[in-house]
């Protein structure tokens, strides 16, 4: 049993290496598996060139050897790596002709060519040492870390492989970083199925092409500069940043960013829905944009529906369990008080304090200046409240406190709920110690 797997760029190739054309098979089953593919690369929105889609259509309409050949030939001069699996199943990477070409901060779809002579059925997975997770990671890991890969098997693909002596699954590979990068890419069939030597694995030089700042204009429902909160999706529903790429002050375990007036985020150039709020009180609102290659500006405007802070009821979270409750197991890591301004900010509580281990009863008072919240926190609905919207509570306990109107109160049981895990606000009055 032979298995050759080629993974193909839906770049313009240079051949650079041919991969072998596979004989004895049959016409039929191979035409219609090529046109769920090409159907899959236009709803990933990568569709292969209009030229090279036509031909394959004509081929798949037609019949016999040459046919079968034909349609091998346009794909495989689109090869990235072709990778052969021997009768034992172990497996062997090959690079092939296309070229390395990412782009930063977004998704490039890849074909993957399997020849199966033992008309196995596993899956087809992809694995590199330059992909993972950036949370939790080990410092020395995250500048490595660059690439996401994964294989695309969704309708109309099938997770597995048909048994076909040869088919086109798909891949998406994600780069964080802008310039040229090294990267190994390796594929296997299963536990074992690696071949020795590290010859399961390419050795790849990327380069990604650098992706547009977006500058936000974020202004409150009075026109002033503010913080808010942002949920970036593309049209395939993919969130941006990845949240397996995101460090602080932006964190993988919730979907949403927040940015103050002034800040920015590096989106690819494609088609945008930015959902965006500050929390419970305010409306959330939705805008449509179109990025291409050059910088642009964004204005937000954010609309506020209920103020009940004009009724003495005040918004916060006095138990915050940041990078959840990483600090359980790693108590000198975490999430810090400096990270998580912006997150209080971006929903508006007028108390947040972040837990961290160390003696109770010592207050970190984080006092931030800048257009986005002056010191003093004036217009927050807290008059003169300075600590708390930055307040972190070392130890696992405390009650916070703030000045009000001249005045020294006690907030009890705000929270945003159970260990920081949703955006729902708990309300309080303020009452007066």
């Amino acid at each position: 049993m032979r298995i050759a797997i080629a993974l193909l760029g839906l770049s313009t190739a240079l051949f650079a290496q041919e991969l072998p054309i596979v004989t004895g098979v049959e016409h039929q089953p191979l035409a219609a598996q090529v046109l769920r593919v090409i159907e899959a690369l236009q709803f990933l929105g990568e569709p292969l060139p209009g030229a090279d889609a036509a031909e394959l259509r004509r081929l798949a309409e037609g019949s016999g050897s040459a046919a079968v050949a034909g349609m091998q030939k346009i794909l495989d001069r689109h090869c990235l790596v072709g990778v052969q699996i021997n009768p034992e199943s172990r497996v062997k990477v090959l690079e092939g002709p296309a070229k390395a070409e990412l782009v930063e901060q977004g998704w490039r779809t890849f074909l993957v060519k399997v020849q199966n002579e033992a008309g196995i059925t596993p899956v087809l997975a992809v694995e590199s040492p330059n992909a993972g997770m950036l949370h939790g990671a080990d410092p020395g890991a995250v500048a490595r870390r660059f690439l996401d890969v994964q294989m695309f098997d969704k309708q109309p693909m099938r997770p597995r492989l048909s048994g076909l002596e040869v088919e086109y699954r798909i891949l998406q590979i994600f780069s964080k970083t802008a310039g040229k990068r090294e990267a190994r890419l390796g594929f296997n069939v299963g536990q074992g199925t690696q071949d020795l030597g590290f010859r399961n694995e390419a050795v790849l030089l990327f380069n990604t092409r650098p992706a547009a700042k977006v500058s936000f204009r974020v202004l409150d429902f009075d026109d002033r500069p503010t913080t808010g909160a942002f949920l970036i999706k593309d049209a395939k529903g993919r969130v941006y940043p990845s949240q397996a790429k995101r460090l602080a002050p932006d964190f993988a375990f919730h979907p949403q960013i927040y940015r103050a007036n002034g800040e920015n985020v590096l989106l690819p150039p494609g088609e945008y829905t930015i959902e965006y709020t500050r929390g419970p009180e305010y409306r959330k609102k939705v805008q449509r944009v179109s990025v291409k290659e050059q910088p642009m500006d964004l204005t937000f405007r954010l609309e506020r529906w209920i103020d009940p802070a004009k009724q003495g009821w005040y918004s916060g979270d006095h138990h915050i369990h940041a990078a959840g409750c990483a600090h359980y197991e790693k108590p000198t890591e975490g999430v810090y008080p400096k990270d998580m301004m912006r997150h209080i900010l971006g929903e508006d509580l007028k108390v947040g304090s972040v837990l961290s281990w160390g003696r109770g009863g010592v207050r970190l008072s984080v006092q931030p200046h800048g257009p986005h919240l002056p010191a003093g926190a004036e217009g927050t609905g807290l008059p003169g409240l300075q600590a708390h919207r930055g307040l972190a509570q070392l130890g696992h306990s405390g009650v916070p406190l703030g000045e009000v109107a001249g005045r020294r109160h006690r907030f009890c049981a705000l929270r945003v709920g159970p260990h920081g895990e949703d955006r729902s606000t708990a309300y309080r009055r303020a009452a007066a110690v």
